[in-house]
C-alpha cells in the first residue's frame, strides 16, 4: 500500500493521520491495480493546520528563532522537524493571513482617525523601512525598501479621517487641517532646549511650560473632571502664549532652536486638532506602542533574509495586533484561516466593529 502522513496537533498532543492506498495484484495476469490518489481526502501537506499556526505563532508573534521554536516542538510535544519544513510552514501561514491583513487594512483606512509611526527594519542586512497604521480597532504592518513619500503613499489608501504623527516632512501628502501632530515629541523637543545655557535655555523651559500646563488639562478632561467646552476654554491662552514664544524663538536666529520653532508653526493647524475633535488623542504614543513589539523583534532577530520573510512578519504581525484589539483568540483564528486556505472555502472575520 502506498502511504500518506500527516502531522499535526490535537488536545495539546501530537496527531498523526494515515492514508493508504492499497493495491491489489490478479493472479492470473499479474497486474497490479491500486486505489486512485483522492487530492479531496489525501493532504497534500505533511503538517496540519494547527501544527503549521502553532510554528507561525512561535516566530512570527512570540519571535523565536527557528532554531529555537524547533527544538521548542521537540523538547514539549516531541515533534521532530527540518529548519526548512518550518519556512515552509511560515510560507503557508502568510498566504492563508492574506484575506485577514487586507480586512484590516481596509479597516484602518477607513476610520476616522488613525496613528502612524515608521521604525527601521533589515532584510539581509539591508536597511528598510517599517511603518504602522493603528487604530482603536486595527493595526497594520508593512515593510518598504525606504520611508520616501512616493514609496510609502499607496499605504494611506485615500487619505481618509484625521492622521496622527510626529512632524516628518514625508507626511505633506496629508492635508495639515486633518492632521494632529504628537505632543509626546515636541515635549522632548522642548527638553532638549531647556538644558541649554542663555536664551535658548530660557525660551525651551517656556515651551516646556505651555506643554506641561496643556497635558495636565488634557488629563483632566480624560479623568472627567473637565467637560470638553471647559478643556478648549482652559488651553485658549495657552495656545496663544505658545504660539507667541514659538514666534518669538523664530526670529532670535538661535542655532537649532529657531529654525525647529519656526517649522513648528508652519504646522500650526495640526497642534491642536484634539481640542475640537473629541476622538483625536494629542500624543501618537498608541503608534509607537504598536512598534514596540516589531523593533525588539528586530533587535534579537536582526530582521529577516528574503521579501517572503517580509510578507510573513507584516501579515502575522497585523493579524497579531488586530485580533487583541478584536478579542479573538488568535491560535484559533490562524488555524481557521489555515483550513479555510486549504479547503478553499470563506476565511474568518477578523473584524468585529465598525471602523474606528
Amino acid at each position: 500500500a502506498s502511504r500518506y502522513q500527516q502531522l499535526d496537533i490535537r488536545n495539546h498532543r501530537p496527531h498523526l493521520t494515515e492514508w493508504r492506498r492499497h493495491g491489489v495484484c490478479c493472479p492470473a495476469c499479474g497486474t497490479e491495480t491500486r486505489a486512485e490518489y483522492d487530492s479531496t481526502v489525501i493532504s497534500a501537506f505533511a503538517f496540519g493546520p494547527r501544527l503549521t499556526s502553532v510554528v507561525g505563532l512561535l516566530t512570527g508573534v512570540y519571535h523565536l528563532s527557528r532554531r529555537m521554536g524547533q527544538q521548542l516542538l521537540y523538547e514539549l510535544l516531541g515533534i521532530s522537524m527540518s529548519l526548512g519544513a518550518l519556512s515552509a510552514m511560515e510560507r503557508r501561514v502568510t498566504k492563508a493571513l492574506e484575506v485577514g491583513y487586507q480586512e484590516a487594512k481596509r479597516q484602518v483606512e477607513a476610520a476616522p482617525v488613525k496613528h502612524t509611526d515608521a521604525t527601521s527594519w533589515v532584510r539581509d542586512g539591508k536597511l528598510k523601512s517599517l511603518w504602522t497604521l493603528a487604530t482603536l480597532s486595527a493595526t497594520v504592518f508593512s515593510i518598504f525598501d525606504n520611508g520616501r513619500r512616493e514609496t510609502i503613499l499607496p499605504f494611506f489608501g485615500d487619505r481618509n479621517g484625521i492622521l496622527v504623527s510626529d512632524r516628518a516632512s514625508v507626511f505633506t501628502f496629508w492635508v495639515m487641517s486633518k492632521r494632529q501632530v504628537c505632543w509626546a515629541h515636541l515635549s522632548r523637543k522642548f527638553k532638549s532646549f531647556s538644558e541649554r545655557d542663555g536664551p535658548g535655555g530660557s525660551i525651551g523651559r517656556e515651551l516646556l511650560d505651555c506643554t506641561s500646563i496643556l497635558f495636565e488639562y488634557w488629563h483632566g478632561y480624560k479623568d472627567g473632571i473637565l467637560t470638553r467646552d471647559k478643556l478648549a476654554k482652559l488651553i485658549e491662552p495657552v495656545r496663544k502664549q505658545f504660539e507667541e514664544t514659538l514666534e518669538r524663538a523664530g526670529r532670535a536666529n538661535i542655532g537649532r532652536l529657531s529654525g525647529s520653532c519656526r517649522d513648528i508653526l508652519t504646522h500650526r493647524e495640526a497642534l491642536w486638532t484634539f481640542v475640537t475633535n473629541g476622538d483625536v488623542e494629542p500624543t501618537n504614543n498608541h503608534a509607537e506602542r504598536e512598534l514596540r513589539a516589531f523593533v525588539l523583534w528586530r533587535k534579537r532577530s536582526f530582521g529577516c533574509r528574503s521579501e517572503r520573510g517580509e510578507r510573513f512578519a507584516e501579515r502575522v504581525m497585523t493579524i497579531a495586533h488586530t485580533a487583541r484589539k478584536q478579542g479573538i483568540a488568535l491560535l484559533d483564528f490562524i488555524v481557521d484561516s489555515m483550513v479555510a486556505h486549504i479547503d478553499g472555502t470563506s476565511p474568518p472575520k477578523l473584524i468585529a466593529n465598525q471602523a474606528g
